[in-house]
């Protein structure tokens, strides 16, 4: 029996393993427990295993690799074309078998253990935010409801709460400015927590060559220049600039037949986070070129004029995009437009 290919379909606690030869036959079916997955794998000669990105894909990743094994991670969407039948774990790891083989296929890019915990410190820090997000908006509609208003802005919020809560011309009760009193001092215990993340960030901004290069982009900070190291490492799993583009959700999305193309809005595949930060970057970016005479800035104002703010926002994500992946991937530095 000579397998070449093993699909195996992640679980918590039960996996499924399918193995093909390399005509496609399934040679192998079986289903394992966690605890004894490593030594089912093991004892398959060293062959190309094929796993869906899922939590704990670039765990096993490594483990694989360690036994001898090409590891290979496929988007779940890409699976999903070549399952057959009934969805259950056997047809799954069927369907990744048969994936993983495709000449055309695109795969996930692999992930070290320092690129996950930078990822990890990022993922933390935006759910700090988007509580604090929440937090504000809860305290507006608090004071909506009581006839007071001000504009959207957390440095506003900041400001303003504190004061109406002092303000004893008010309408607002004794409870109520107790209630707010507690929600804004949850807030800056929240602040706090966000400074200590953005130290961390810089701290390993600072620490990696690399991110100090991708941080010399005009737009790219030490949190997109450390987020977009975490997610691609060297960029290699890119062919080119323009794929690392379309990976990220920057390129238009196209509905064409025949001789009639038709190009809409960006796809927004990929990580949204990296697309924010590359997107918020970009934007700062485009307000700042106005008045300056550099070619590059030249460019982003004459591309504002012709097509809108907006698409030059995109366009200037999506030039930083291709930036990045060729300092990256061919560890050059970054040479500004004169």
């Amino acid at each position: 029996m000579t397998i070449t290919t093993i699909g195996i379909d992640l679980a918590k606690n039960v996996f499924e393993l399918c193995g093909l030869d390399d005509s496609g036959e399934i040679k192998l079916r079986r289903r394992v427990r966690r605890e004894t997955l490593l030594r089912a794998v093991a004892e398959v000669p060293a062959c190309v295993i094929g796993i869906e990105a899922c939590t704990g894909a670039f765990y096993w990743q490594r483990q694989f690799e360690a036994l001898g094994h090409e590891v290979r991670i496929i988007a779940p969407q890409h699976v999903k074309p070549f399952g057959r039948r009934q969805k259950n774990d056997r047809n799954d790891a069927e369907a990744i078998a048969i994936a993983v083989v495709q000449p055309r296929m695109r795969f996930v890019p692999k992930k070290s253990v320092a690129q996950q915990d930078v990822q990890t410190l990022h993922r933390a820090r935006r759910r700090m935010v988007n509580h604090r997000t929440a937090l504000v908006s809860q305290m507006r509609g608090i004071l909506l409801d009581r006839g007071i208003a001000f504009g959207q802005s957390i440095t506003r919020a900041r400001a303003m709460i504190s004061r109406i809560i002092e303000d004893e011309s008010n309408e607002l009760t004794k409870l109520c400015r107790e209630t707010l009193s507690s929600l804004l001092a949850l807030m800056a215990e929240i602040d706090m927590r966000v400074r200590e993340f953005d130290r961390r960030i810089d701290q390993v901004y600072r620490e990696s060559e690399a991110c100090r290069r991708v941080g010399k982009i005009r737009g790219v900070g030490p949190k997109t220049a450390t987020a977009v190291v975490a997610a691609i490492g060297d960029g290699r799993d890119f062919d080119n600039g323009r794929h690392m583009a379309a990976w990220l959700g920057l390129v238009p999305r196209q509905h064409s037949s025949g001789n009639r193309t038709v190009l809409m809005g960006i796809s927004k595949r990929g990580d949204q986070h990296l697309r924010t930060l590359l997107v918020h970057g970009a934007r700062a970016v485009v307000r700042t070129a106005v008045g300056k005479t550099d070619r590059f800035s030249q460019w982003v104002n004459e591309l504002r004029e012709r097509r809108g703010t907006n698409r030059a926002i995109v366009a200037v994500a999506n030039k930083n995009a291709r930036i990045i992946w060729a300092l990256l991937a061919k560890n050059e530095e970054y040479r500004p437009a004169t």
